[in-house]
């Protein structure tokens, strides 16, 4: 049961102005960011459920966005909503209690705030364990967009909210791999495998390294689509060399466990 922990879709009046706003240079879009186009693209790739992860710019339109997320919910969607620092941590968390949501995602790329600015603190530590992580981490263009997430911020989180349910993207450090090895390989977080354009572009043998140094129980699949292709990216994963048993919990395993979600290969 193959679960994708990384999507982006838009209500389909927005999603083409979604897309043209994209801060990461040298990246074009393979899908068209809809509901619709990632139900096709999942049935092309066999991935049974995609996490769609809400972003809101601003607080002003936070329970809007999650107002979204949570009507996609389904049994093949899995809806990740979105907090903002300008609201307080009793404000957000009640958009998301109002609209039933258990994971949110982070951009500071696109949120412009950083993973280590104080007012996500008493956000994060009101999620406790009841509220799953998932976050940006790394470059995202130019050095004040750099400069909002890093690998040593990760490290910071895990170690301050230790019943945090922490998912960081990219491996923990997109374009800044040596690094993420550093700070986050053995630390009580969970890394995910989107690498746009694609995972292809790294070295098998440097990826199934740092999959085994984490621990393969402890990372899971991510496309990030629309800017990568789920079916390209679920061969990249299978072909790292790693065991039939460490392919299943990195493709579905580990985040069905993370979400509560039943799957044989998370048993």
């Amino acid at each position: 049961m193959i679960i994708d922990a990384h999507t982006h879709v838009w209500p389909d009046r927005i999603a083409e102005i979604a897309l043209r706003g994209n801060r990461l240079p040298g990246l074009r879009a393979r899908g068209d960011g809809t509901v619709a186009g990632l139900t096709r693209q999942m049935e092309h790739a066999g991935v049974a459920m995609s996490c769609c992860l809400g972003i809101a710019n601003e607080a002003r339109h936070v329970d809007k966005v999650n107002a979204f997320v949570a009507g996609l919910q389904s049994p093949e969607r899995f809806g990740f909503g979105t907090v903002h620092v300008d609201l307080s941590a009793e404000e957000n968390l009640a958009s998301l209690r109002r609209h039933g949501i258990r994971g949110v995602k982070l951009h500071p790329l696109f949120q412009n705030f950083a993973l280590d600015d104080r007012r996500l603190r008493p956000i994060l530590e009101a999620f406790g364990g009841d509220i799953a992580v998932i976050t940006h981490v790394g470059a995202g263009g130019d050095a004040h967009a750099n400069s909002l997430s890093s690998p040593k911020m990760i490290a910071d989180i895990a170690r301050n909210f230790p019943d945090l349910r922490l998912v960081a993207c990219h491996f923990g450090g997109y374009k800044i791999l040596d690094d993420a090895e550093e700070m986050l390989c053995g630390a009580d977080v969970v890394l995910e495998t989107s690498w746009p354009p694609s995972l292809a572009r790294l070295r098998p043998e440097r990826v199934r390294r740092l999959i085994r140094k984490h621990g393969a129980e402890r990372v899971v699949f991510g496309s990030d689509w629309p800017m990568a292709e789920p079916a390209e990216e679920i061969a990249a994963i299978e072909a790292l060399g790693l065991s039939d048993d460490e392919t299943k919990l990195v493709l579905g395993g580990n985040l069905a466990r993370l979400l509560g979600v039943d799957s044989p290969w998370s048993r």
